[in-house]
Parts: structure tokens; sequence; C-alpha cells
């Protein structure tokens, strides 16, 4: 079994785990000084037909969660899963240059829904808890020449609608709305804690 992700802090009395690779949301959680292991959870994301981007997040979030429930049987896992909605279309992780570029062109100007669902998924009771965090994000109008030279700074061609907030990429935002910054790169730190308390982790 992998180390956990922390060290110095309290053992408890179930393992925590993050079904996660990202670096962002594993710096996230770390910040609550709780030992937890990482996983990575084997997840098929492509939407079930009319599925709300909201409604996906959630799916998601749980899918990825029971996804490494095997390896860890009495663990608390913890799962995320991050959409860009805008009048009901899906801006996901753009993968290439190009599909940034075409993103953040359509996304000038406008106000996105970055919503995140987290799960805290019990294991050991088979018990999912799931919320979901939106934070609103009104670009400014961008041109192409800020367009090219964020995307080649920053590459974030694995974040949803190409806005990779935590660098360089608060320089194309005009406004945030919501009530916790963390859910927008991709860990909601206020649900979480509160999922975990009421399951009995003590944070701090």
């Amino acid at each position: 079994m992998p180390q956990p992700a922390s060290s110095g802090a309290p053992a408890l009395a179930q393992p925590l785990v993050l079904a996660s690779t990202s670096v962002y949301r594993r710096e996230l959680l770390s910040r609550l000084g709780l030992p937890f292991h990482c996983a990575s959870p084997d997840t098929d994301e492509t939407p079930l037909p009319g599925e709300a981007p909201e409604a996906l997040a959630l799916r998601l979030s749980e899918a990825k969660a029971r996804a490494v429930a095997a390896e860890f049987p009495g663990a608390l896992i913890i799962g995320s899963d991050q959409v860009a909605t805008c009048n009901g279309k899906i801006y996901g992780k753009p993968g290439t240059h190009e599909r940034a570029v075409a993103q953040l062109r359509a996304l000038s100007g406008r106000r996105v829904n970055f919503f995140t669902g987290v799960c805290l998924y019990d294991a050991a009771r088979d018990h999912a808890e799931t919320r979901g965090v939106p934070v609103w994000v009104t670009f400014r109008d961008l041109n192409d020449g800020e367009i090219e030279r964020y995307l080649r700074r920053e590459q974030p061609y694995h974040c949803a609608g190409a806005a990779k907030s935590e660098g360089l990429g608060i320089a194309l935002i005009a406004r945030l709305e919501g009530e916790d910054p963390n859910a927008l790169i991709g860990l909601p730190l206020i649900a979480l804690c509160a999922m975990l308390r009421a399951a009995g982790v003590a944070v701090p």
C-alpha cells in the first residue's frame, strides 16, 4: 500500500484516500494536515445522454471514489470532479492547444460556472455523501494575442475550460463569485471539512 501523502499528523480511525492523481487536489487536501493516500481512479468520464453538467460532476465524483474502494476497503475515500459550463454546454479539459484556443474564444466575456462535485465515500459502510459547489467566473474580453501568450506560458490543457486560476489564468478573469475559492482549483475544502467532521474525522 502506498505511504500517506502527509506525515506527522494524528492517526485516523479509518485510512483517508484521495481518488485522484491531480497535483492540485493533492496540495489542497494536504492543507488539512491529515495523513492520506492517493490512488488513481479508472473512470469513464463520458456524459450520459441528456445529463446536466452539474449532475455529471456529482456522478463522476462518486464514481471516482468508488473506483478505488476495492484497493482500500475500509477507507474514507474522496472523489472530486469539475465541469465548466456556460448556457448548458460543457467545456472540459481541452487536451490540445487548438481546442484550448477555441474554448477561451468561446468563453471570452462570458460568465461561466465552474461546478465542482465532491464525494466522501465510506467504503466500510458503503455510504456516499456528495455535494456540489459552484464558482462563477466572468472572463474578460480576451483578444487572440492574450489567449496565445497565456496558453504558451501556462499550457493548461488538463484544466477544464483551459482556465488555470492558480497561475497566470487569474489575469483572464474579471470577477469571481463563490463560497469557496478552493473549489475553482479542484477541491472544495469548506464542504469537504464539514463532510469529514460528520464522518468523525477531527478537522482541525
